[in-house]
């Protein structure tokens, strides 16, 4: 992958083009050159958690302790270019990145379409506060029967970042309701990271607890494994 030094980067990013990594000449939101550089995950991965795992198995966490979500599709590692334009959107509210990270999680999910997809929801304090859901903005460009009131983030958790798996799970706890019976429901949860999974298998426990007879995670991006 091509390697940028910061002032450089920053350089293009003032001066440039309109490819939003290199600020070259592009027909779309990056040139062709940058998409051919994206992280694409192509090795062998866990089914479930999306990790590194021999002959692509079930790693031996997941076989230890199933997550009550039942696969992951994940499309970039969480590095450069990927994990700038993931914080581009998510804090910068550069809208126009979603299409483009959805498209890269699209060109991965197997078929049929699931019954429902659900973006993981966010707090009522946080939704006003960056004015919108990633994670919303994202599921809008894939495929299947979006669902923006099926589930509810009712705690107001402090922000995983930093804590370990233990204390991630714990900071999630009951974080979810379901408005909805879902009884039988193959259902998507699309997220723009997947670190340790607490989040996704909480929200994956109250599907089920609604009903839900599968849950599969749409991931964009996934970091390296976590303890």
């Amino acid at each position: 992958m091509r390697s940028v030094g910061s002032l450089q980067w920053l350089s293009s990013r003032l001066f440039g083009g309109t490819c939003f990594v290199c600020r070259g000449a592009a027909s779309g939101v990056i040139c062709e050159s940058c998409d051919a550089d994206m992280p694409r995950l192509t090795g062998a991965l866990c089914p479930r958690c999306a990790l590194d795992s021999p002959a692509g198995g079930l790693c031996g966490r997941c076989l230890a302790a199933p997550p009550h979500y039942d696969a992951t599709v994940a499309a970039l590692a969480y590095r450069f270019p990927a994990d700038e334009m993931v914080q581009a959107l998510k804090f910068r509210g550069e809208l126009a990145l979603a299409p483009l990270l959805g498209s890269f999680l699209k060109d991965r999910i197997p078929s049929p379409a699931p019954d429902c997809v659900i973006p993981v929801p966010l707090s009522a304090r946080r939704l006003r506060e960056r004015g919108f859901n990633q994670a919303v903005e994202i599921a809008r460009h894939l495929p299947g029967k979006l669902e923006l009131d099926a589930c509810t983030r009712e705690s107001d958790a402090p922000p995983q970042a930093g804590l370990d798996r233990e204390a991630r799970s714990r900071n999630v706890r009951g974080a979810f309701r379901c408005a909805r019976a879902l009884a039988g429901a193959r259902v998507a949860v699309v997220d723009d990271v997947m670190t340790t999974g607490a989040t996704l298998d909480e929200l994956a426990r109250t599907l089920k607890a609604a009903g839900a007879a599968q849950v599969v995670n749409l991931i964009v991006c996934r970091t390296p494994g976590h303890v």
